[in-house]
């Protein structure tokens, strides 16, 4: 009788520590998920905070923004001493054709965009499907010099204040202190975001 008492509460403890350790995992999960909603709503809210400055710089981007194939929003704040520095950023790229949205990174390293400490968002005009999976895959290429007054290759219809980024692909620079035309993006390194993404591959 005492051998079947033991073996019932060795069995009880056991199953109140799988239990136990069932529910720290369980709330584990949930808090990391839970700062994973919070930074895509602070990311959703950078996005939207980008495009209305560009829109109320440029109205006529905003026509720009939503015929496009697709765009990307980067929010960036990075320190920039002389030649070398290090700048980081967040951001969402939405394809206007599918509904997709893919979270981003950014690293930005040497000259790039400036000296000193940036703030700054770089919103993306990407043309076709080709540039959207370069740009969503962190493969995109960028130029080495930005080109003013930019064609959109699609429709004919010039980009008032953006620049070449790559092909098919136009960007625009939106300061504390206004709009950058010239902007050198030489160096940047736009990437998927997993922890955000999650399982999801881009298409």
């Amino acid at each position: 009788m005492k051998k079947i008492i033991t073996l019932l509460v060795s069995a009880l403890v056991l199953c109140l520590t799988m239990s136990a350790a069932f529910a720290a995992d369980a709330d584990k999960a949930a808090k990391e998920q839970a700062k994973i909603e919070k930074e895509k709503m602070e990311i959703n809210e950078l996005s939207t905070k980008a495009l209305t400055r560009l829109y109320a710089k440029i109205p006529l981007a905003e026509r720009v923004i939503t015929k496009s194939y697709a765009y990307a929003t980067l929010s960036n704040t990075g320190v920039k001493i002389g030649i070398l520095g290090d700048a980081h950023g967040r951001g969402l790229a939405v394809n206007n054709a599918t509904g997709e949205k893919v979270y981003m990174r950014m690293n930005e390293m040497g000259l790039g965009i400036g000296l000193g400490v940036k703030e700054y968002d770089l919103i993306f005009v990407i043309g076709t499907e080709e540039a959207w999976k370069s740009f969503i895959s962190g493969d995109i290429k960028f130029a080495s010099s930005a080109e003013a007054s930019a064609k959109d290759g699609v429709n004919g219809d010039g980009i008032e204040g953006a620049s070449v980024a790559a092909k098919g692909i136009w960007v625009y620079q939106m300061t504390k202190k206004g709009l950058a035309i010239d902007a050198s993006i030489k160096g940047t390194k736009i990437y998927p975001y997993k922890k955000l993404n999650g399982k999801a591959k881009a298409k």
